[in-house]
């Protein structure tokens, strides 16, 4: 097996996004004059403060411009709800955020997030996937990912934010639903916070004020363990996480198949948890690079090499350790979405 090329840049500045870029010249390689190119990211939720500030991208942005192409940021609706669960919110909070930057911001999936087009793929849990239509009919896609921890995957890099944000608000659904959240009863305090919170109304207070959850309503989008004060929900540390890995894994294939890609992971802010939480998070690591190439799995996998080198140890086992993240880097390669073999050339 060859190996893939992996750029790696020391220290995420816009500066530095700039010389990685220039050095390899992928503009002539990927990208024709008038095509239309996807800079799928994320926004950061209404409260969160360690997402990718905007001003990072603007390299990218200008070399897209001179080349003629007709690029715009992207991301898709949650299935939570919050600021970025139908298109007006999301666009409005990407514009505050500060992505209004002389390129269109379009949300992917629509304005309720039911515009997709299915996928055929023919893998081991689907057939189809329901990828959002603007990222579907985009020529070239460019997954900027901010590179953190997650208490499903371990890690979310490219791979994730390909699968899961690429899905649209139904092919989210279908991701999650292998995971229903574990409750203890006990610790309720009767608030209805997570009441209000759930999607699906899966969620309701009896009449001793104490929560009951319907397993059949719920999705497993993991929102109210994100928003109880209390702790009454868990992750149920069993093999559903696997399968929500490898589920993903599917959606990250069928969100690049036969179309040009190029993967950057910014190793800037890493915190625990990812950007859809809607509080401020002190990161683990402030700033070690940009990564950049066109294979998700290699371009993942380096960053998980450079993160614990530095670190010396596993910081994503030490953030969640229950959850084993080889799934989506395996499974990835097992359906030859990329390999884990790199070279790392050093800009």
């Amino acid at each position: 097996m060859n190996d893939t090329q992996v750029y790696f840049v020391r220290k995420a500045s816009v500066e530095n996004f700039k010389k990685i870029l220039e050095r390899i010249d992928f503009i002539n390689d990927l990208i024709n004059p008038k095509d239309f190119v996807a800079l799928k990211t994320h926004f950061g939720e209404d409260g969160c403060n360690t997402f990718i500030p905007a001003e990072f991208y603007k390299p990218i942005v200008d070399l897209l411009l001179k080349k003629d192409a007709l690029a715009f940021f992207t991301d898709t609706n949650t299935i939570y709800v919050g600021k970025r669960a139908n298109a007006v919110e999301h666009f409005m909070l990407a514009k505050r955020h500060g992505f209004d930057m002389g390129i269109p911001i379009i949300i992917a999936d629509g304005i309720k997030g039911n515009d997709y087009v299915e996928v055929e793929i023919n893998l081991r849990y689907f057939k189809k996937a329901k990828i959002a239509s603007n990222i579907y009919y985009s020529d070239v896609l460019i997954c900027l990912t901010h590179f953190k921890g997650h208490m499903l995957f371990g890690f979310a890099g490219s791979i994730k934010n390909l699968g899961m944000g690429c899905a649209a608000r139904p092919g989210k659904y279908l991701l999650h639903n292998v995971l229903k959240p574990k409750v203890k009863v006990e610790k309720c305090r009767g608030c209805g916070r997570c009441v209000s919170y759930c999607p699906v109304d899966a969620l309701s207070l009896d009449n001793q004020n104490k929560i009951i959850l319907d397993t059949s309503r719920c999705t497993g989008c993991a929102e109210c363990i994100h928003i109880c004060l209390n702790k009454v929900f868990s992750i149920p540390w069993d093999l559903s996480y696997k399968e929500v890995q490898e589920r993903t894994v599917e959606y990250a294939y069928a969100a690049v198949k036969n179309k040009k890609s190029l993967f950057i992971n910014f190793l800037f802010n890493i915190t625990k948890d990812c950007d859809c939480i809607n509080k401020n998070q002190i990161p683990a690591i402030e700033n070690l690079g940009i990564v950049l190439g066109f294979d998700p799995v290699s371009v993942d996998y380096a960053s998980l090499s450079i993160v614990n080198e530095y670190y010396r140890k596993d910081i994503f086992k030490e953030f969640w350790p229950h959850i084993d993240y080889s799934y989506q880097i395996n499974y990835a390669q097992e359906i030859g979405l990329g390999k884990k073999k790199y070279t790392l050339r050093e800009i």
